[in-house]
């Protein structure tokens, strides 16, 4: 039998109001995924948050097969549901479905509902693809796409001024790659500039998944969540 390399856990929902009456502590422990890339391991959390997927996948010296989780309960993981990889390690391969893709560093690809036999490799072990893996329940099969990072639409915003002079490459959108519900983008920060969005923007009834990569060693990330007038903060590094 073959020994699964597969870590999951699930997360429930919080409310506003309980939200803003937890401490540090509390607040990381429901809203801050840690270790989500761990060599020669898939980690996944379920969310219960639209039936989010969030995970992350570092092959070593053998390929990593994604497997189900009972949370989907499908027989195989991408049964009834869709899935986004992006690369944000050093090179690497997914199959899937009978097809081969290769990535670089911030390549993403886009894998459809009913696709079968997937799995993740890195073309080497010292320098291991970190696959990044966020999946939504689906209605419908949208073909496989393969997203370079340029390929995707680019926004140039904000200015040196203000501290936040950033891009935004958008990979998933309305007018580019179908998809059921994901839409996924990435925003790099030029060098100086401190901050992302302000003010703060909010969805009522769809949930977002932020992952900070890349960062330099003596950098931390202040992550403002909660209402708009009372807000909560999360540090990362």
């Amino acid at each position: 039998m073959n020994q699964s390399h597969t870590d999951y856990t699930s997360r429930f929902a919080i409310d506003p109001v309980a939200a803003a009456a937890m401490g540090t502590d509390e607040l990381r422990h429901n809203f801050h995924i840690d270790g989500l890339f761990q060599p020669g391991r898939i980690s996944l959390t379920y969310t219960h948050y639209d039936r989010m997927i969030v995970g992350g996948a570092v092959p070593t010296d053998a390929a990593l097969q994604l497997e189900t989780i009972k949370p989907t309960g499908t027989k195989n993981f991408l049964d009834r549901r869709e899935l986004i990889a992006v690369n944000i390690g050093g090179a690497g391969v997914i199959k899937a479905g009978g097809q081969s893709f290769e990535l670089q560093a911030r390549d993403m690809l886009y894998l459809g509902m009913g696709i079968a036999d997937v799995s993740f490799a890195s073309a080497d072990a010292d320098a291991p693809a970190k696959f990044y893996l966020l999946s939504a329940p689906a209605h419908q099969a949208w073909p496989s796409r393969l997203i370079r990072i340029g390929d995707a639409k680019r926004l140039d915003l904000g200015s040196k001024d203000t501290c936040n002079e950033r891009s935004i490459f958008q990979f998933i959108h309305a007018d580019g790659v179908k998809t059921c519900q994901l839409v996924v983008g990435m925003t790099q920060l030029a060098p100086g500039s401190v901050w992302n969005t302000m003010p703060c923007h909010v969805h009522d009834r769809r949930m977002e998944a932020y992952l900070y990569f890349d960062l330099a060693e003596t950098a931390r990330v202040f992550h403002f969540m909660g209402e708009p007038d009372e807000t909560r903060h999360i540090v990362m590094g």
